[in-house]
């Protein structure tokens, strides 16, 4: 198949429907599921995961992609619904002292219950803190993941479930990358794949991060970045 996004569509997508929370807006949606056609229009072989999934605001979107194309992906979301877990000195800035502990939270009836409104079928749902998930809980093949864990922890904890069960040509995009009041995020990124063969490349605070890319085969993104380069916190 070719190695095309249609674009066209999935701005459509976003203008035909409401984001139900502020914690995801338009462009950064649109980087999300842009990488995620490319995905299934080249057959890159796995499930989707997204992990931090709040009230479903990505996830419904996901959704509808997967159906528009017909695609037999499992798509499985993670979250604890017990809201953000404590920070670490990690995730220490000095933009704040905002994101506290318990904040963020839905419950897993919420998420069931903006799928039946949007009259979607609701994803696989896995409640449980990031650090307590094992490999046997996810798919054990992935094409495409969505990481939302907002500090230091939560992502380094996803990334290492992640990454071994990646397809090649796999995508992860990382949310909060880059921002100066969650900064464990980047140094979770930084310090994961810092000897790992990865092509990280940054836009709108979301990090893209693709496995062992096939030559006909290319993220959504711009320029790519080494884990050390542009920022830090």
């Amino acid at each position: 198949m070719g190695n095309g996004a249609n674009s066209q569509y999935v701005d459509k997508l976003i203008r035909s429907h409401n984001l139900i929370s502020e914690q995801m807006d338009s462009p950064r949606l649109h980087i999300l599921l842009t990488n995620l056609d490319r995905i299934i229009v080249n057959d890159i072989k796995g499930e989707v995961v997204e992990f931090g999934c709040y009230v479903g605001t990505t996830s419904l979107f996901i959704r509808r992609l997967l159906i528009k194309h017909s695609s037999s992906k499992e798509f499985h979301v993670y979250d604890s619904f017990s809201g953000l877990p404590d920070k670490t000195i990690e995730d220490a800035s000095v933009a704040g002292i905002g994101f506290k502990a318990g904040e963020l939270k839905a419950t897993k009836r919420d998420l069931v219950r903006n799928f039946k409104k949007a009259g979607l079928k609701p994803p696989v749902i896995h409640k449980g803190w990031f650090n307590e998930l094992k490999p046997k809980d996810l798919p054990q093949n992935i094409s495409f993941a969505f990481i939302d864990g907002d500090f230091y922890n939560s992502t380094t904890d996803s990334l290492e479930l992640i990454w071994p069960l990646l397809s090649n040509g796999g995508v992860i995009i990382v949310d909060d990358y880059m921002r100066s009041n969650l900064p464990g995020v980047y140094r979770a990124i930084s310090n994961y794949f810092a000897n790992k063969d990865a092509r990280i490349t940054h836009q709108k605070n979301l990090a893209i991060i693709q496995k062992n890319t096939p030559n006909n085969l290319n993220t959504a993104a711009g320029k790519a970045l080494r884990p050390d380069q542009l920022w830090h916190p």
